[in-house]
């Protein structure tokens, strides 16, 4: 039995339909773009659902008379959410079934449908998952970055101060970084990056994920804004960043692990192990996990 009754996942295991349960909240991937992206147990969820509610109703309609779903959505949207968010709750109360759905993509993922999930699940009704379409996760599967880990940013704040503040925290972990842009920011934001991170560092613009103008271009930062300068067409779009993690010498390297011993040696005669390991991890930018067994081995006398 799960949290949302146990049934979810037994049903339309065998390849039969879905249909969406009295009382409970769908959270729908669409397309980025392109209609074919749409799952089968998204077409089945939105064809039998009661209410549909959608960042703009215009987007979500298009999907829906293109697959011959005659629902009418109910508009979700960031300025609206927290008291749509009640309204759902009751219609969920009262045994109705609800779809949440953003304008392209997973909701919640930089995009409208957090607060709803929270409110619905804070009232104790199942909330369930309907997997689909991710810029980010298509965007980095095709990137080729030497991390195996990233970190995911989403939007950058507004606040020049705020966005250097975020790169600058970011800029020493050993994940690469993804960041969502919109096309009027994106040739500052990328210089942005750059001018906190170092020019040398690995950028992938991806743009127009899954639509025709699609385009995945590599480099480094500091040759970014000259890709930009090159066509005005680089410009247009919807833009995912993903910015490799920073390199490491073998010399910086060592000397980042002996750093660390010294102040784990330090921080074990103060902390507990485990205290001592996220301390350091976050001095250090290195893994909390191998921080926390060389801790152990300090702690105990073996190192």
């Amino acid at each position: 039995m799960d949290e949302n009754g146990g049934a979810h996942n037994a049903i339309g295991a065998t390849g039969e339909r879905y249909r969406a349960l009295p009382g409970t909240l769908y959270v729908v991937a669409t397309p980025l773009g392109n209609l074919r992206d749409t799952t089968l147990r998204a077409l089945d969820i939105l064809g039998s659902v009661d209410v549909i509610a959608a960042e703009d109703t215009r987007v979500t309609g298009v999907l829906l008379r293109h697959y011959g779903i005659a629902a009418r959505p109910l508009a979700l949207h960031e300025h609206n959410e927290i008291a749509r968010a009640d309204e759902i709750v009751a219609m969920l109360n009262a045994g109705r079934s609800v779809a949440v759905v953003s304008d392209a993509g997973t909701p919640g993922v930089s995009d409208p449908g957090a607060r709803l999930v929270r409110r619905v699940r804070d009232a104790g009704l199942p909330v369930v998952p309907i997997p689909g379409a991710s810029a980010a996760i298509a965007a980095f599967s095709t990137a080729g970055l030497a991390a195996e880990r990233f970190v995911f940013l989403g939007f950058l704040p507004a606040a020049v101060k705020a966005q250097r503040e975020l790169l600058a925290a970011a800029s020493h972990l050993p994940f690469a970084l993804i960041i969502y842009e919109a096309p009027h920011r994106v040739r500052a934001t990328v210089a942005r990056i750059g001018e906190t991170l170092g020019g040398d560092r690995t950028l992938v613009i991806a743009r127009e994920i899954t639509k025709k103008f699609e385009t995945i271009a590599r480099m480094t930062l500091a040759e970014g804004p000259g890709w930009f300068a090159a066509d005005p067409n680089h410009g247009k779009g919807e833009f995912v960043l993903l910015v490799d993690a920073p390199l490491q010498t073998e010399d910086a390297m060592a000397g980042r692990q002996w750093d660390a011993r010294r102040l784990l040696a330090a921080l074990v005669t103060e902390l507990s192990p485990a205290r001592a390991a996220r301390v350091a991890a976050a001095a250090t930018g290195l893994p909390r996990e191998s921080l926390y067994a060389q801790a152990l081995s300090l702690k105990e006398g073996r190192g």
